[in-house]
Formats: C-alpha cells, structure tokens, sequence
C-alpha cells in the first residue's frame, strides 16, 4: 500500500501548519517540511516544539531563506526531500505540497489510487513548443542569469537582462536536456526522487544552469522528470485542484466549496483561505475518514469561470477606423432572431422559408455543422466566422444576391449585437423569450459543461438561481443594447400578438404575419 512523504513549504501560520501535519500523518503518512528561514523564528519554534512527539514528522536539516521565483524554492524543496528520504525509508510517493494545500479526499481514496496508478504525476510539457506560458518572459528565463529578484529588485532584475543582452552574454541550455515547464505541484515516486538526487550530485552543471533561471521551480523538476523516466510512466497531470483568476492570481477557496472540492477529480486543493477555518475542519476530518464514496464530476472550473466571468461585457467590437471597409453595407438589412431555445427558433426560421422568399440561416456562429455555402473558408470553424463575422455575412449577402437576411443568434452573444447595430447596414431583432423549466436548467448546464452527469443535487440546487439569473440578465443586456428596431414575442401571448412582432420585424402584411405565427408547435419543448 502506498505510504506518502508529504514535503511541506511553509512560511507562515504555525497553528495552521501544526494542525495539517498532524492531519497527514495522523492515518500513517510522512510529512517532511521546510519553513522558511526568512519567517519569524517564534513561529518556527512553536511548530517544531507542537510536533516533537510526532514520529511521522521530520525537518529540513538546513533552512532557506525562500524568494518568489528564485532557486532558493528548489534548493528548500531538495533539502526537504534529502530529509524525507532518509527519515522515511517506507515512503513509496512523495508529494509536495504548501501550507495552502488540504486533502479533498480521504488517506483511504488517495492511496488507493496511487497503488492503482504507478506512475509520476508531474505537469510537463515541452518548454520552447508549448503555450503553457501565457504571457511575460519566456527564453529570457532561460538564456540570461538571474541573481536579482524581479519583486523586490526590479530595477536591478532587468538592468541586468538589459548589460546581459548588450553584451551577448546569452548562454546554452545543457546539451542533454530538454526543458520542460509545468505546475510545481507534483507527486513523485520514491525510484523517481532517488534518481533525482542521484543525478544532481553527478551534473552539477545542470544544477548550476537552473540555479540561476527565473522560476526554477516550474521547471527543474518537470525537466528531470522527463529526462530520467521513461515517458510511459508519467502522467502529465498535477494531483493538486488549484484555480487562476484573469489577473494570473490563485483563487481562494473558502468554506462553501467544500462539496464542490471533493467532486472534483484531484487528491488536493489550494489555496485555502486561512480564516476558512470550517473548510479546514472539515477536510482535516474527511482526510482520516473510512468508507466515504465520491461522485466525480470535475465542473470545478468551469463553474469558475461562468460565475465570473459571465457579466464582463467591455467595448472590444466597438467600431474601429480600421474596419471603415468592413460594413455590411448602407443598403443592407440584417434580420437577427435571438432565442435561447435554439429549436424553437429553428421552428420559426424554417417558417419563414417556406413562406418568404428570404434567405435564413441558423445558429452560424453557435453550431459548427449549420449549412453554409462554400465562402473560400472563412466558414470552416466557428472561431473562423466569429473573427471574420462581417466579411462572412457580406459573402453570404452576395451569395444570394439579396440585401435583407435573417440569421439566429444565442442571446448571450451581446457582443455580436452590438458589432452588428454598430454597422453602417441596418438591423433588426426579435426577441424570443421562453420559460425555463429547472428540467431545463439542468439540461443546459449539462449542454455547456457547467455541471456533469454526477454532480450532486446540492451543487446543482444551489447552481440554478444563478443560471437563471444569467438567462435573465442576457435579456436585460439585449433591451439595453440600444436597438430602436426591437420586437418581442413569448408563449404567454397569442398568436395575433405573435403576428403584430413578427410583421413589423420582418415588414409583411398581417396576413402573411399570421402563416409566420402559426407555427406548428412553436414554443414546445
């Protein structure tokens, strides 16, 4: 069975840190850990004095004084794991971990799961060909030597790039190796952190070179890893739950994501909140529980991302001076229907074919397979039409040599809205609005990977006031769009009221209106 020595970086909280070890170890786990010389040496002493009885507990035997993106975080993670390897010689996985991390599983789920998985679960993936690098430095971490700190000694941190790049000091990456980048959250077998250490002792000249790159500990260990073991036993994966905002910040967990927490398909989680002090409770309780079943859903981010992401609306299709050749044209008329229920406007729209002659096209920029004429390619992928959504639909137009066309729209595209009511050519929409079942709801919230097929009931009871709140919200953002030209229609009206909105959106008489409106089954789900 699988036995884990947990290599700890920590630099504040005692209480907090006491309390994890004590956690971990407490189902016969190893926890070796590093607390940072720059931290108060008060702090220090009541961890270690709390832990002396604790067989399972170990200590870095030298300290480091730590510093974000520096060598020194993989210099105090390599002495934890010298300590933990010869303290604990029956530990089979190492794991590593910050005081921010807690257990979203049970001891009992995690070894389990290391014992049916032999491997090294290790974020790796090709330096210079990925895009694991979003944003910032990228070669330069690598070709010029760091000796300053970008946070605390900016000026010097980039003066020295700068004399650096002057004088064509730039420098090779080691022959041999291939670097790798990734999250330094990883868990490692204890054959693989053997051949670790065994390898720095004999190529000091790798060490030397990643002692002096910025944010080492993204790459040294993922590079190693995939220099020394074969590529069939990694798992290019981290084991820990951790979330970013927009800004490149770690979200914080707090106390009511604890159910979220342990549907999702990792063995940790961080950062959890310090004043979490519920959270903390409860997953030190979990993590020495027996028995307890997990129902693995993993909507961990992108719920994330819906809840904040969903009402940022900017100006980024704001007309630019660049695009003065990009209008539809003055002489054009653009019909937009909008509805959230694609097949009740489908139902509608193969209406209006059968009894107008107007071209019409679906959800264009929502579904990839919709039937479009062969456009040199622009039509391809949905990336592809919204990027050129303009020129698309002026080649639509002179596809079919007409100037009016109807298309459909989801209503939460409000940007697409706005790009077209900004055009020179005239717009006109129509608003279908429907009701929405919770059935529904939870449909949708399958349909767009907000939850999944073993997300349990309280996740999703408390899911749905929000999604529809954000249904809501997509019509006040289409009334407040500034359309003049806006019409209206929903099932609690009749089908003279249908009649009256779609004459005047489409600009026929009443009797041709009402054919329109009596649509077969028009609003049935």
């Amino acid at each position: 069975m699988a036995k884990i020595a947990y290599i700890l970086l920590c630099h504040k909280d005692p209480d907090a840190i006491i309390a994890q070890a004590n956690q971990l170890t407490a189902t016969g786990d190893f926890i070796a850990i590093h607390f940072d010389a720059r931290a108060k040496a008060a702090d220090y002493k009541a961890i270690r004095t709390a832990l002396a009885d604790n067989p399972n507990v170990a200590f870095a035997k030298k300290r480091i004084k730590c510093g974000w993106g520096e060598w020194s975080l993989v210099r105090a993670t390599l002495n934890a794991i010298e300590t933990a390897v010869d303290a604990f010689p029956r530990a089979s996985h190492f794991y590593m971990l910050s005081g921010d991390c807690m257990a979203i599983k049970t001891a009992e789920y995690i070894h389990r799961y290391l014992d049916e998985h032999d491997m090294d679960f290790v974020e790796s993936f090709d330096y210079f060909e990925s895009d694991w690098i979003k944003t910032g430095m990228k070669e330069e971490r690598l070709i010029y030597r760091h000796v300053f700190n970008e946070r605390t000694q900016s000026w010097l941190f980039y003066k020295s790039m700068e004399w650096q790049e002057k004088l064509g000091l730039t420098r090779e990456v080691p022959a041999d190796i291939q670097v790798q980048i990734g999250s330094q959250w990883w868990c490692l077998r204890r054959r693989t952190i053997e051949a670790i250490l065994r390898f720095i002792r004999k190529r000091r000249d790798v060490v030397r070179f990643f002692a002096t790159t910025w944010i080492p500990d993204e790459t040294f260990f993922q590079t190693l890893v995939r220099h020394l073991i074969p590529e069939t036993e990694i798992n290019c994966r981290t084991l820990t739950f951790l979330m970013f905002s927009d800004y490149g910040m770690p979200v914080v967990l707090y106390n009511d994501h604890y159910e979220m927490l342990l549907n999702q398909d990792f063995l940790f989680a961080r950062k959890i909140s310090p004043d979490a002090l519920e959270l903390r409770e409860r997953l030190g309780a979990l993590y020495a529980s027996e028995g307890v079943a997990f129902e693995i859903s993993n909507e961990g981010r992108t719920l994330y991302k819906f809840l904040t992401q969903g009402g940022r609306i900017g100006q980024r299709f704001a007309p630019r001076f660049w695009e003065t050749e990009a209008s539809l044209g003055r002489e054009r008329e653009l019909l937009v229907i909008t509805c959230k229920k694609w097949h009740v406007a489908k139902r509608l729209v193969e209406q209006i074919r059968n009894s107008m002659d107007l071209p019409a096209v679906d959800y264009l920029f929502h579904e990839e397979d919709c039937p479009l004429p062969d456009l040199g390619g622009a039509e391809r992928t949905l990336l592809k039409r919204t990027r050129h959504r303009r020129a698309l639909l002026r080649m639509l137009f002179d596809h079919w040599g007409r100037n009016r066309m109807v298309i459909c729209l989801d209503p939460s595209a409000i940007d697409l809205v706005r790009d077209f009511i900004a055009d020179r050519s005239r717009t006109r929409l129509l608003r279908i609005d429907c009701e929405f079942s919770d059935d529904y709801l939870v449909g949708h919230a399958l349909r767009v990977g907000l939850i999944g097929e073993r997300t349990s009931a309280g996740v999703i009871e408390r899911l749905m006031p929000t999604i529809r709140n954000d249904l809501e919200r997509e019509t006040v953002d289409l009334l407040d769009a500034g359309l003049d030209n806006h019409w209206a229609i929903s099932p609690d009206q009749t089908e003279e009221d249908w009649a009256e909105a779609i004459g005047a959106f489409l600009q026929v008489d009443r009797d041709k209106a009402l054919e329109i409106a009596r649509t077969p089954h028009l609003f049935a789900d």
